[in-house]
């Protein structure tokens, strides 16, 4: 990896993690298409540079978090089914999840699937969408971090869990959304830094991948902070078809290319 591809990876995160797209199945398949090999510092770069997109989140909403504790509480709720899953499959989800290419593109295509199903439900009204943020109870975001907790599977996509479950639960798209990017700050920050304390002997092993690692990070900060901004007003007009057929599209042709 050199200083063009980790700036370019960077903004690969920065635009893919608070889409409901799965940032870390995009870093993969672009680490891949750039000719780098999947190795344990890749792997810690991947999801070290997150913490740059959530560093942008955490700017934004700074006030929201002091201001509205409640909620914070909830936040926090949430996490914990996501943190405990982390700590005890780490070197499952590392050594296996990370490695099966045809697992990761069957689950992204599958979760596009359940965005258009979704979609439908709420145009036949059998869901509707009514709820915001104070209405979130704890036994709701319990389950929202027990949802969660599958996006430790490349391809599932965090942001996409958490606004699948809350808009099954009749949630508004932009409240859904505002609560995965709160609910990305523990979760993101924590498993980038329990990463890098579990491979710190890898990147102390070389000096070249701290420069890399602040490469990515910034590169992630900065490209993140204009997709938040953006991503809820687009919720608000739009709905996730898109991003389903999206992900279908995208899931056959990678498939294809496997095989092929």
């Amino acid at each position: 990896m050199n200083i063009l591809q980790a700036a370019l990876l960077g903004v690969v995160e920065g635009i893919t993690e608070f889409l409901p797209i799965s940032s870390t199945f995009h870093l993969i398949f672009t680490s891949r298409l750039f000719g780098i090999s999947q190795n344990d510092f890749t792997k810690l770069f991947e999801v070290f540079i997150q913490s740059g997109a959530i560093l942008s989140v955490a700017l934004l909403y700074f006030q929201d978090v002091v201001k509205y504790r409640q909620l914070t509480k909830r936040v926090i709720v949430s996490f914990l089914p996501t943190g405990l899953v982390g700590l005890i499959l780490y070197k499952f989800i590392k050594n296996t999840l990370f490695e099966n290419q045809m697992l990761m593109i069957g689950i992204f295509a599958t979760v596009g699937i359940i965005f258009i199903l979704i979609e439908k439900l709420i145009k036949k009204e059998k869901v509707k969408l009514q709820k915001d943020r104070a209405n979130l109870s704890y036994i709701e975001a319990l389950l929202i971090g027990l949802v969660q907790s599958l996006a430790v599977i490349p391809g599932v996509s965090r942001a996409g869990a958490v606004m699948v479950v809350m808009i099954f639960l009749g949630y508004k798209r932009g409240e859904a959304a505002y609560y995965s990017f709160l609910l990305s700050i523990p979760t993101i920050f924590s498993a980038s830094f329990f990463d890098l304390y579990k491979m710190s002997s890898i990147v102390l092993s070389y000096s070249d991948n701290w420069i890399l690692l602040t490469v990515g990070f910034f590169s992630a900060f900065i490209s993140s902070y204009f997709v938040v901004k953006w991503f809820i007003d687009f919720l608000k007009k739009n709905s996730l078809v898109g991003f389903g057929y999206y992900r279908l599209v995208v899931g056959i042709i990678l498939w294809i290319a496997l095989v092929a």
